[in-house]
């Protein structure tokens, strides 16, 4: 008997809309995008229950005959291209025809359309892949699609959506995605009935002022710098925020092409040119938009067009280093030093004024020897310093003491419910022992005791995974292909199922069960991040990096209001580990404020 069948067109559909329409914000892309293709410089957004009960995107395109709006929803039918060749010369949006029928079939789809040669425009109903209805209907110019019940008829996917507020932000960050590229055209952004943003038409750095101006506590565009090259090879322009600017939460965007992309090789580019002016752990704005011929690159990897690939990465990542280098200089961002004036050094700076440095006179004494210690006896070292410290050990050990070694821990093995516990600012777990306050800090402590469960996963190699409804893809460059592909396994042994997609491409599939709701990409970009800033000679402390960037990342956080049950449970399960005052990467867990010390602050 013949095992081997067509599926229906239907579950077909759904299969391909898996992976076209991952969640609300790929439906709103998809059809933002078709309304720049089809010429729109007015679109209008409004959602309804975060994209879950209602997209609808209005345009003053040019609209669709009655055939065309039919033909739209139909599988790999498009205007875009009309041969494989024309793959390596897109100058549209989409191309693929995928989009409009993924949507229908997960989805109840109404469509209003009507050209500008055309009296009546026509309205299409259609609901998981079925016409349900096709008529004339009087309608402006342009196209309005509604997009109502995503997933309506895919139970398990509406069920793994998130929440309305993470749902909401991941459309406002594709609306962001597109709204930057194209300054010139009005988007009106609607959610509940409250206009959330009105963009008119005007320059870019009007459009990222209007966009990001208000998250500032200073105008962004006042902060934004200037870059330009034109080469052979590529074209950049676009704005760099100055280091003063700099925050952790930093605006970062690339686009090629008229269109976003996600390239960690060329931010990293950037990240080197701004090397020596930052702060720890703060981040450059960067507003960047890459020109190349069609052919130089490749759009088609991923059915999200967001990881896109060019033929000559290497040249174009010298090519943004030093333009952004440039522009740094060209603005006196960093001060630069005049030494062609003898006698004194001109500080340049953005102020026209130029303010001027005496050197200082320096006058060397040839007879002097540092070893006549007869001469120079009046220069005697300070006496009775070892007291001084003793003293201040002294005191510090009054108030705070090494919990390994105090008696009182025995509490926690026998009587475990016989504590007081609260927590302090939601950052501090505080127990009442009979010696004084043990202060614990939640989020080191629970890192501790993940990280102790990841260790023992590697080592017994049955991590539990929990698969994900969404994979997340990681494009790397050459040598960080190299290395996760060497770690691949341990990582896999926790419960990361991770697979090759494209040279330097990966698809994160499923998460450690631990991990679940975490930003797994995250994880393992540190986890590559910590390898390749220390040598690592052994599997023992290749298993010890990845536990210790899976614990940091999966632990609670600070803020988190956690219940008695919780703390007591945190608590218990800490009370096992073989080190208890320090966390994993030797930071101090807990400490014990005495009785003694309390005592002394009101005596």
């Amino acid at each position: 008997m013949d095992i081997i069948h067509l599926l229906p067109d239907s579950v077909a559909n759904q299969i391909a809309a898996g992976e076209v329409i991952q969640r609300p914000a790929s439906c709103l892309k998809e059809l933002v995008e078709n309304s720049l293709d089809a010429g729109a410089d007015d679109i209008q957004i409004i959602i309804s229950d975060a994209g879950r009960t209602l997209i609808q995107v209005i345009d003053n395109g040019k609209g669709m005959s009655p055939t065309d709006a039919r033909m739209a929803f139909e599988r790999h039918a498009t205007s875009k291209i009309s041969n494989a060749a024309d793959l390596f010369n897109l100058h549209t949006m989409g191309f693929r025809g995928e989009a409009l029928a993924s949507i229908a079939a997960v989805a109840q789809v109404e469509v209003l359309t009507r050209r500008q040669e055309d009296e009546l425009g026509t309205l299409i109903e259609i609901a998981g892949s079925k016409v349900i209805r096709q008529e004339p209907a009087q309608t402006q110019i342009g196209t309005i699609f509604k997009v109502k019940n995503l997933f309506y008829n895919v139970p398990a996917r509406r069920r793994f959506l998130k929440t309305n507020n993470t749902e909401l932000r991941n459309l406002i960050n594709e609306f962001y995605r597109i709204a930057l590229v194209y300054p010139k055209v009005h988007f009106m952004f609607v959610n509940e009935d409250e206009i959330l943003f009105d963009l008119p038409s005007g320059s870019l750095k009007q459009r990222i002022d209007n966009v990001f101006g208000k998250q500032q506590k200073h105008s962004l565009a006042t902060q934004l710098v200037d870059i330009k090259t034109d080469t052979a090879i590529v074209n950049i322009c676009g704005f760099i925020g100055t280091p003063e600017s700099a925050s952790k939460n930093a605006q970062q965007y690339f686009f090629v092409n008229g269109r976003f992309m996600k390239h960690p090789y060329f931010h990293k580019a950037v990240m080197t040119a701004y090397q020596g002016t930052l702060q720890n752990e703060h981040n450059p704005h960067y507003f960047i938009y890459f020109d190349v011929n069609p052919d130089a690159i490749d759009i088609n990897i991923h059915p999200t067009k967001t990881e896109i690939k060019f033929a000559d990465e290497q040249s174009i990542w010298q090519i943004l280093l030093s333009t952004i280098r440039t522009s740094l200089g060209k603005f006196n961002l960093t001060p630069s030093l005049d030494f062609n004036r003898e006698g004194e050094i001109e500080i340049h700076s953005i102020n026209p004024q130029k303010d001027t440095i005496k050197v200082p006179t320096i006058n060397l004494s040839d007879s002097y020897n540092p070893f006549d210690r007869q001469k120079y006896s009046q220069y005697k070292p300070v006496q009775g310093w070892e007291e001084l410290y003793q003293t201040t050990q002294s005191n510090d050990a009054q108030v705070t003491q090494n919990i390994d070694k105090t008696e009182d821990f025995k509490i926690f093995e026998d009587t475990y419910d016989a504590f007081q516990i609260f927590q302090y600012k939601e950052k501090y777990i505080c127990i009442t022992l009979e010696s004084g306050l043990l202060l614990l800090d939640q989020q080191r402590l629970h890192g501790a005791v993940l990280y102790y469960q990841y260790l023992k996963q590697l080592n017994d190699q049955k991590g539990v995974k929990q698969q994900v409804l969404f994979p997340e893809i990681i494009d790397l460059s050459e040598d960080d292909t190299q290395l996760l592909t060497s770690i691949t396994d341990k990582l896999e042994s926790v419960g990361f199922e991770i697979t090759q997609i494209a040279k330097n491409s990966f698809s994160i599939d499923s998460v450690p069960a631990l991990l679940s709701g975490q930003n797994a990409m995250k994880v393992v970009l540190e986890i590559i991040h910590t390898i390749k800033e220390q040598p690592i000679n052994s599997d023992e402390l290749y298993k010890r990096t990845i536990a210790l960037g899976l614990a940091k990342e999966s632990s609670i956080k600070y803020g988190k209001v956690l219940s008695e049950i919780e703390m007591r449970d945190l608590v218990k399960q800490w009370s096992n580990l073989s080190s208890k005052a320090l966390a994993p990467d030797g930071k101090r867990i807990a400490n014990l404020i005495s009785d003694e010390y309390i005592n002394k602050l009101f005596n």
